[in-house]
């Protein structure tokens, strides 16, 4: 089977809606985009594996290998989006709509563009014989639960000596990103009549004195954590929503805050949502409320060092150094796996998860040239 060019590529893979989402009303299949990326790879004699997840229907994730062997490089990949509302967008979201030399499409840039780039370089390797192997990795759900990366880590597997995550860095590679801890911190009281404080417990009045409390805590990790080789330079706190009570003339019996705190490498997850827990229980006994937390959403911080062996690699090949990115990755995940992983891409993030996202085509070519010579570095 004769490879389609890296545009027909693109506009099949952004033609197959793969939203993943938290909310199940929003959540779609990303199979489509499995099986057409596993047939093409198929016509380039990989050994493809369509890996289901378990407990959730319609999401794959895929491994295709080219050549035997231990180590090698790992190309990866998500294969979903963020959902979209299609009445801001200016084209069709589903339809790839080339203006000005950018491509317009849900998931053009974040991240169904590298696709078609990674096998276009592949082909070029697929009748030769390799000292190691080169595997193209396709994941699910990076863009809600992480579940697909996160099963194959329980798997152990795929191996490789080194992994690119194709992420939109503007071909720059990156070594080290913030991670993510998304809380919900909830205050138990009593209800009761308005008229009479003493008749309930107000978990409103509990909530202020734990916010309260974080902003102090904000302030505590900001002097205690900074790295400059970010552009925001220290970890952040979000006081992102609450939602409390029922009713004016009632006593606030429940109180939800949820928080986002952007985690900077070095910082443990663990250690982070145990502090918080104590100090908070701590800081509203005399109360007489409950306190929970419940962990949303949790992507360690990411780093490797900018004098690795792909690092450097990738820093001559694109004439960038390697830099740092504010936004998460599945590459804490896939360097858990022992790999050595950078994250280098086409497009930039500044077009991500917004209406109208586009590539920009002139990226297309240097891209393509620096995994060919990747490839050819590490498995050739």
């Amino acid at each position: 089977m004769k490879l389609p060019n890296t545009i027909a590529m693109l506009r099949t893979l952004v033609g197959e809606p793969s939203t993943s989402s938290i909310t199940a009303s929003r959540d779609q299949s990303n199979l489509a985009v499995i099986n057409h990326l596993a047939n093409w790879l198929e016509g380039l004699k990989f050994a493809v594996t369509v890996l289901p997840l378990p407990n959730k229907g319609g999401k794959a994730n895929l491994i295709a290998t080219l050549g035997n062997g231990e180590g090698g490089l790992v190309l990866s990949g998500h294969t979903d989006t963020v959902p979209c509302d299609e009445n801001h967008w200016d084209t069709d979201p589903y339809t790839l709509t080339e203006i000005d030399s950018v491509v317009h499409g849900l998931g053009s840039c974040d991240m169904k563009g590298f696709f078609p780039i990674a096998l276009e370089a592949a082909s070029l390797f697929h009748s030769k014989k390799l000292n190691k192997p080169l595997t193209i990795l396709a994941t699910s759900d990076e863009e809600s639960s992480m579940a697909g990366v996160r099963q194959l880590l329980r798997d152990g597997r795929p191996k490789a000596d080194f992994a690119i995550i194709g992420e939109p860095t503007g071909l720059q590679p990156i070594i080290a990103h913030k991670g993510v801890l998304a809380l919900s911190i909830v205050v138990e009281g009593s209800g009761g009549h308005a008229s009479n404080p003493s008749l309930g417990c107000n978990a409103l009045d509990a909530m202020h004195a734990v916010i309260a409390d974080l902003l102090i805590y904000r302030q505590e990790l900001a002097s205690t954590y900074t790295n400059p080789t970010f552009e925001i330079n220290i970890p952040t706190l979000n006081l992102g929503c609450l939602h409390a009570g029922d009713s004016p003339n009632r006593i606030c019996e429940t109180a939800e805050l949820q928080i986002d705190l952007r985690l900077m490498p070095g910082m443990e997850i663990e250690e982070l949502t145990t502090t918080i827990q104590h100090r908070l229980v701590e800081t509203i006994a005399s109360y007489g409320t409950r306190l929970s937390i419940t962990r949303l959403n949790e992507v360690p911080a990411y780093q490797t060092s900018d004098d690795g062996d792909l690092a450097r690699t990738l820093a001559s090949l694109s004439g960038r150094p390697p830099g740092t990115v504010a936004f998460g990755t599945e590459a804490p995940f896939l360097q858990s796996l022992g790999m050595e992983t950078v994250v280098f891409g086409p497009g930039s993030i500044d077009q991500a998860h917004q209406p109208n996202e586009y590539l920009d085509l002139n990226q297309l070519s240097p891209a393509r040239e620096t995994l060919e010579n990747v490839i050819r570095h590490y498995c050739t």
